[in-house]
């Protein structure tokens, strides 16, 4: 049987160190996309809801993703800004969660974060109400093609689109391991720092 602690990988005091141990040895072997993870929010009476996103950055003090502010989990968080994100990754055999809460990256953030993407990315955000109701894709097809003409290659960042940080709060890493004695090592924040301990599987 394999020693679970040496299975983990997970040798660091520190989380993020230890995320960013996994994340790049993931994006050494890749499997699909590295960066998905599952946004979990909740409505303010608790009506709890998933989707994937992509991370596109780490800094110091947590997890950056960019959205419409007037879609769904924007509407959550302005309420609630309590969030997990997971990330699973099949090929490792290893998963993270992060629990935490969320906040507004600032506009200088969101629009340095903008002006790098594909340019059908950044019409695409001015075309697509998101999570809004519509009678057909030819609604959004029709608005892409309308700000397309209107901004050519000169596409300036729209109000309601930007970045959120989750701030984490708890950190988990889990390994699968033989006879299902899986690994799991969490780290929880406390006055003192972060501190580590291990679960049962």
């Amino acid at each position: 049987m394999k020693d679970s602690n040496s299975n983990s990988g997970v040798q660091q005091n520190d989380p993020f160190a230890s995320f960013h141990e996994w994340y790049d040895e993931m994006a050494t072997n890749p499997a699909g996309e590295t960066s998905a993870m599952v946004l979990s929010t909740a409505s303010s009476d608790g009506v709890v809801s998933s989707r994937v996103v992509l991370l596109k950055s780490v800094d110091k003090e947590g997890f950056i993703f960019y959205t419409n502010y007037n879609s769904r989990k924007s509407a959550h968080l302005a309420l609630n800004r309590n969030a997990s994100l997971l990330f699973y990754w099949p090929n490792q055999k290893r998963q993270v969660r992060i629990e935490g809460i969320v906040e507004k990256v600032s506009t200088d953030e969101s629009d340095k974060y903008f002006v790098t993407r594909h340019l059908e990315s950044r019409i695409g955000a001015w075309a697509s109400e998101q999570s809004s109701e519509i009678e057909s894709m030819k609604t959004v097809e029709d608005r892409f093609k309308a700000f397309s003409e209107k901004f050519g290659t000169n596409v300036p960042r729209p109000g309601h689109w930007g970045g959120f940080r989750l701030l984490p709060s708890m950190f988990e890493f889990w390994q699968d391991g033989e006879h299902r004695l899986h690994s799991r090592v969490v780290f929880r924040m406390d006055t003192n720092g972060w501190k580590k301990t291990l679960l049962a599987p």
